[in-house]
């Protein structure tokens, strides 16, 4: 019932779940639509708290729970956001996620053809529809008629507008590549007001901006729940720092090692990692090298009696230069894939936009462990063929619990890795332990954006391409994302650690791993009740 309202109301989104009906259909951006689409969830939701009350499965109570928990944040965080914040939509951004929602590959070819009748509602050539920008422009201006309110970062600003000629190329050629027919002269129209519209954002919002280095308090205390943090900042932090010391003491010996296996001088780890950086996988090299390290992390998981694997193989696939690569649908028959988010190197050697983070070998064992097998790929599997409910699969999914199996699949990995494997398995998770620390002291104030980066290429030795991706989501793209890997990694290994405490010898990984994955992305509170109501009693148990 709560899909069916949201789904109306957002058709790009429903697109993208597969829902046919909704392929040809734009949102509206008003905010009377807004305000509509709420009274109807809260009708539902007031019905649905009815029910809670008489349900007696316990997991039907825990998914009305995630529920209730889910939306009743969204409420509170769109109420102070439209009352305090003008916020600024990049349209150019917002576009192009509607049609190539459509427009890809893993789209059967019949559905193609209503990203023209989309692409004509959002120029405003089609019969009824305003262009799409001016119910932006119209939206902002009526914020900003309050001269209270708090404007978005102008670095922000500037840096989502530095893209838009990217998204416009792009939507250029997936026209051009599907042989669509039709497209053109909307699209002529569109690219002008996607332009205009930019231009006055530049003028008219823009100037309002600050140069903001942090959120409100407010702000932050929301982007840490929408995350799945519930510690407090400052207390995650000193724990992020004293994991920081430990984690560059476990790098120490490792440095150590790698370099006298290479001949090098130096055995410091960080210009260890940058001798090994020096060797870097380029164009259609890289996939099949990481191919190949996905059988060999698959072999040690057998070998060693990890988990479960499914009968199927794992699709890899790298992200689009663009960083636009979609995600199949979980409930449209789609195969599942893992994309490789490696940051490609596009630009010259040497040169500050170059990224040499994740295409050389070492690299390849967390990065692989993490986002395909046994890690976040094995977690959407599980979703998709064990029958996890939508409500866990749609609305308790944060990066918290995404995060967590991920990072914590990197440490069930790393004791089979070679040494330079482990090495840079370690970098990663400093790099968790750093964003941590470095974020709570920029949104106090008691960092320097310089002291953070420096920190980032010197300490935990990434590019300065790369430095400076993440601390752009640390001042102003997703700052509770940096709590959200390291939170729910520490409370991974903290549940694995009490369960062993609580079945000693009849403690199994593998069973303990799989019964996880069955359970989907839950937050961690959840996670842990889990356990120790149903799989701790199960497995004591066993004879």
């Amino acid at each position: 019932m709560l899909l069916d309202v949201q789904m109306k109301h957002s058709p790009e989104r429903a697109s993208q779940e597969g829902l046919v009906k909704y392929d040809s259909s734009i949102t509206d951006a008003t905010r009377a639509d807004e305000i509509a689409q709420r009274k109807e969830l809260q009708i539902i939701l007031a019905n649905l708290k009815k029910i809670e009350a008489k349900e007696k499965d316990r997991d039907v109570r825990e998914d009305l729970e995630i529920l209730q928990k889910a939306f009743n944040l969204q409420f509170r965080e769109d109420d102070y956001l439209f009352a305090h914040n003008v916020q600024f939509i990049d349209a150019s951004q917002a576009v192009y996620t509607g049609l190539s929602t459509l427009l890809d590959d893993k789209v059967p070819a019949g559905r193609r053809a209503a990203a023209v009748i989309r692409l004509r509602k959002y120029a405003g050539v089609e019969p009824g529809f305003k262009p799409f920008t001016d119910v932006l422009k119209q939206r902002t201006m009526e914020q900003m008629a309050n001269p209270a309110m708090v404007y978005p970062s102008a670095n922000e600003m500037e840096s989502e507008l530095a893209r838009n000629k990217n998204y416009i190329d792009g939507m250029r050629t997936l026209f051009v590549k599907y042989k669509l027919t039709g497209w053109e002269e909307p699209f002529d129209k569109l690219q002008q007001e996607l332009a205009g519209y930019d231009t006055w954002a530049r003028a008219t919002v823009m100037p309002r901006a600050g140069i903001n280095l942090h959120m409100t308090p407010e702000e932050y205390a929301f982007s840490l729940e929408n995350t799945g943090v519930d510690l407090p900042p400052s207390q995650l932090a000193t724990q992020a720092q004293a994991s920081f010391t430990g984690i560059q003491a476990e790098m120490a010996p490792l440095a150590v090692e790698v370099a006298r296996q290479h001949g090098w001088a130096s055995s410091n780890y960080r210009d260890v990692i940058r001798q090994l950086k020096k060797t870097q996988l380029a164009g259609d090299a890289i996939l099949p090298f990481y191919q190949a390290r996905l059988k060999a992390i698959e072999e040690i998981v057998v070998a060693k009696n990890l988990v479960t694997l499914p009968d199927h193989s794992v699709t890899l696939s790298l992200v689009a230069a663009d960083g636009t690569a979609q995600q199949p649908a979980p409930n449209t028959g789609q195969k599942g894939e893992s994309v490789l988010p490696l940051n490609i190197p596009t630009a010259p050697e040497g040169s500050p936009d170059t990224f040499d983070d994740f295409t050389y070998d070492a690299v390849a064992w967390p990065m692989t462990a993490h986002v395909a097998r046994p890690g976040q790929e094995l977690l959407f599997n599980s979703m998709q063929h064990h029958g996890v409910s939508l409500a866990r699969e749609l609305y308790a999914s944060n990066s918290t619990n995404i995060e967590a199996w991920g990072l914590y699949s990197e440490w069930i990995i790393q004791p089979y890795e070679p040494a330079e494997g482990q090495l840079i398995t370690l970098q990663l998770r400093l790099l968790r332990a750093a964003l941590v620390f470095l974020n709570s002291g920029l949104q106090s104030g008691k960092i320097t954006p310089d002291d953070a980066a420096k920190v980032l290429q010197n300490d935990v030795v990434l590019s300065p391409a790369f430095a400076r991706e993440e601390m752009e989501n640390l001042i102003f793209s997703s700052p509770g994302q940096a709590y959200s890997g390291f939170y729910g990694y520490t409370q991974m290994l903290q549940l694995r650690k009490d369960t062993e405490a609580a079945l000693g010898p009849k403690f199994d990984a593998k069973q303990f791993h799989d019964f996880l994955l069955a359970q989907g992305p839950l937050p961690p509170d959840l996670l842990r009740r889990a356990v120790m109501q149903d799989f701790i009693p199960a497995q004591k148990k066993k004879k």
